[in-house]
């Protein structure tokens, strides 16, 4: 099954929930990035809210995630947009551990339990939106928890989990968005609080043949759930030999100079994708100007 999210509706609008699987976004990622399973779990899970955090915005809108914890990946970091397109990379992809005393993936060391979380929407103003908040946890989605309850004061659940197979390749992966709308009363939290105590991991619904759907009914119960839309989600990277191009042009010609002298042409990587893109000595003649 292709990777899809869901915006939905419960409890009479007065919960707006979003669910996703991402188990081949994540797993393009990872052949792209070389993770090892602990840095698979933490970028993962960081992707896939980020995603979803996307399907929030509008139009041509976009967002870039920073989650940079004290813990030997260094940052995180990951971009998305209204269109379920998301890409993602982190510092030091080779970061492993021995499970957690909970038998899970200890992405909390590797991520760290201390820095920032920052959040930069590119909304086409003058300006963009900007929040920032501590990590609390370095569970990532705790820590999105804590940033929209304190940066956009909207009380929500965020929950996202990745299992990792093996030979390092993605299992499962997938993660949920329920945020409380104004007129949400007591009732209703308790209820949610009540269903994700008992509902089991994310990840294993995922890997169990659940669909975003299904998750979304555990979340909140039958006929409590009305579906918006369903959007395809994939790992997308925008960068092109013509953008890297445009980057060295940006150096000036000095430096453009010193690269056909001494290395008699230039590579340059994309950090997101990996991709490689070279330039001759007469491709970069061409970009002095």
């Amino acid at each position: 099954m292709s990777d899809y999210l869901i915006k939905a509706t419960g409890f009479n609008n007065n919960v707006r929930a979003y669910a996703i699987q991402t188990t081949d976004t994540i797993e393009e990622a990872r052949r792209r990035q070389d993770t090892w399973a602990t840095a698979s779990a933490a970028l993962g899970r960081t992707m896939t809210i980020t995603t979803m955090m996307g399907a929030m915005l509008k139009g041509e809108d976009k967002l870039t995630v920073k989650l940079e914890g004290d813990g030997p990946m260094g940052a995180i970091v990951a971009d998305s947009n209204a269109k379920g397109q998301v890409r993602g990379y982190t510092v030091n992809p080779h970061v492993d551990f021995e499970l957690n005393d909970k038998g899970k993936l200890d992405v909390a060391r590797a991520v760290g339990t201390s820095g920032t979380l920052s959040i930069v929407k590119d909304l086409g103003l003058k300006n963009n939106f900007t929040g920032q908040v501590p990590i609390v946890s370095g569970e990532v989605s705790e820590d999105f928890t804590y940033y929209f309850a304190t940066s956009e004061q909207v009380p929500s659940a965020v929950g996202a989990g990745v299992l990792v197979n093996p030979d390092h390749s993605i299992l499962a992966a997938g993660g949920f968005i329920l945020q409380m709308l104004p007129n949400a009363d007591d009732d209703i939290i308790d209820r949610i609080e009540q269903r994700l105590k008992d509902m089991p991991a994310i990840s294993s619904l995922i890997r169990d043949g659940k669909s975003p759907e299904d998750i979304l009914e555990v979340l909140l119960g039958e006929g409590n759930l009305k579906i918006h839309e369903k959007l395809p989600v994939s790992f997308h990277c925008n960068c092109s030999k013509e953008r890297v191009g445009t980057a060295i042009q940006g150096m000036g010609n000095e430096e453009i100079d010193n690269m056909i002298k001494e290395d008699h042409g230039a590579e340059a990587s994309c950090h997101f994708c990996n991709e490689m893109y070279t330039f001759n000595i007469d491709e970069l003649k061409a970009l002095k100007s």
